[in-house]
């Protein structure tokens, strides 16, 4: 048998595209898997019981904390950009002082709408006194994608660095924040829609991507076959 009668364009491409596509069809695979056990740590922190701010130091993200403290309304921060049901606003972050005497935490308290004039940031009452509320624990991400040079500036901000928040205001915050998810009198919009996962449809793009393969080692086994028979 020579091998001269195969063309080495035909035998590299069949074999480049049944490996790509491999590895595109596991790399959902794991995607899946990751999505699935977000899914379940969702689940679980929705289920399990709300703790105290005492507590909170060592749950997990995505479990249910109750809070009560004052507002230290001079540092709140507002995040640029934040839209919702097709309108601009911000989120709204402020630090509660909890009444333990422990380390504040941030609360994303809610969206509201941004003004006509961007220069001008829009009200949002924090009244003074004790308070009680409750929400979830979310870890803000470490490197978010943005365009923006730096985390923010004065009271406007595009994305929430910790640690450059704990450098400008002095407060020693901890590591993770809370949304917001008990009613308050204070205009937010606390509209928190858990993350779809998407399980199927990582599996969807992994069963396409090895049917891709399997296309191109059938089609290069063909090749194969036909001209061993020339």
């Amino acid at each position: 048998m020579s091998f001269t009668r195969f063309h080495p364009m035909p035998l590299v491409a069949g074999l480049a595209v049944l490996v790509v596509t491999l590895l595109l069809g596991n790399w959902q695979v794991r995607r899946a898997a990751e999505k699935a056990d977000l899914q379940a740590r969702i689940e679980a922190g929705a289920a399990a019981g709300a703790v105290s701010a005492a507590d909170a130091g060592v749950v997990a993200e995505w479990r249910t904390v109750s809070l009560r403290g004052e507002w230290q309304a001079a540092q709140t921060i507002y995040l640029d950009n934040r839209v919702l049901r097709g309108r601009v606003g911000y989120h709204v972050l402020t630090p509660l002082r909890l009444a333990d005497g422990s380390e504040p935490v941030l609360v994303n308290r809610g969206w509201i709408a941004g003004t006509r004039d961007r220069r001008e940031l829009p009200p949002v009452a924090s009244p003074a006194g004790p308070v009680a509320l409750a929400g979830t624990v979310r870890v803000p991400e470490a490197h978010p994608f943005t365009l923006a040079d730096e985390a923010g500036r004065g009271q406007v901000w595009q994305y929430l660095d910790l640690a450059r928040y704990r450098e400008s205001t002095g407060l020693p915050v901890r590591g993770w924040i809370v949304q917001q998810t008990s009613d308050a009198a204070d205009g937010l919009v606390r509209d928190w829609p858990r993350p779809d996962a998407g399980i199927d449809r990582h599996r969807g793009y992994a069963f396409q991507w090895y049917s891709l393969a399997g296309l191109s080692f059938v089609m290069t086994a063909a090749y194969v076959i036909r001209r061993l028979g020339t």
